[in-house]
């Protein structure tokens, strides 16, 4: 088998892997946002909750929470993890990707919200702003201009971290490359793989660096 059509079978598994990707930024990112609400919380006992919830996404392995996800039907309710259909796997992936990476999320939306002046929350109510409109037109803007950066980080983190995956099962790209390398006995496999990733983080750092350009008119100067 030759370079080219290993990197055929990489690709297909990629899409996998983007899969994982897309999904996890689309429902983690607004999540992470109402997880941050939950941590600012002025209810010392809603605040609590999320701050032990956010503890325990960032203070466990990934993998381990996975696994929780996807075994966790089976070991409290008895339920056969066969009958909850063959996309289960992926489905739990998904779920404890978004877990994870929400609270991570929160945590930098939270630092962002706290770095915005005090005065600019006050000069909004002296203007007559409401507090969701002082938010979403004066602070949300400031905010997502500031945590760009560290967002970037996290995304390209996930990028990576979309090789964890192979933990219960779902074959994503990855896990092709440790079957094409056991079956080819060679290294070219992971030789692919990587190229794949470097382009992939590649890309997605010179989108969120545009954007980060997009955005430096909310800067203060």
């Amino acid at each position: 088998m030759n370079f080219w059509s290993i990197l055929v079978l990489l690709g297909q598994s990629m899409i996998t892997s983007l899969e994982i990707f897309l999904l996890t930024l689309i429902f983690s990112l607004p999540l992470g946002l109402v997880i941050c609400f939950g941590r600012m919380s002025k209810n010392p006992v809603i605040a609590w909750i999320f701050r032990i919830y956010i503890s325990v996404m960032r203070g466990t392995p990934l993998m381990l929470q996975l696994f929780v996800v996807y075994f966790g039907p089976y070991y409290a309710f008895k339920i056969n993890l066969s009958s909850l259909g063959e996309n289960w796997r992926f489905v739990a992936v998904i779920v404890g990707f978004v877990l994870n990476y929400a609270a991570y999320f929160a945590e930098i939306y939270r630092s962002g919200i706290a770095s915005i002046p005090v005065g600019q929350y006050e000069a909004a109510k002296m203007l007559g702003y409401s507090k969701r409109q002082t938010f979403s037109v004066i602070v949300l803007p400031q905010v997502v201009r500031r945590v760009l950066p560290t967002i970037t980080n996290e995304v390209i983190t996930l990028v990576k971290d979309t090789s964890l995956a192979y933990a219960i099962g779902v074959v994503e790209m990855f896990t092709k490359a440790k079957q094409l390398a056991s079956t080819l006995t060679s290294l070219i496999p992971f030789i692919g793989a990587a190229l794949f990733y470097y382009i992939f983080n590649y890309l997605v750092a010179y989108g969120m660096e545009r954007l980060e350009k997009k955005m430096n008119y909310y800067s203060i100067k």
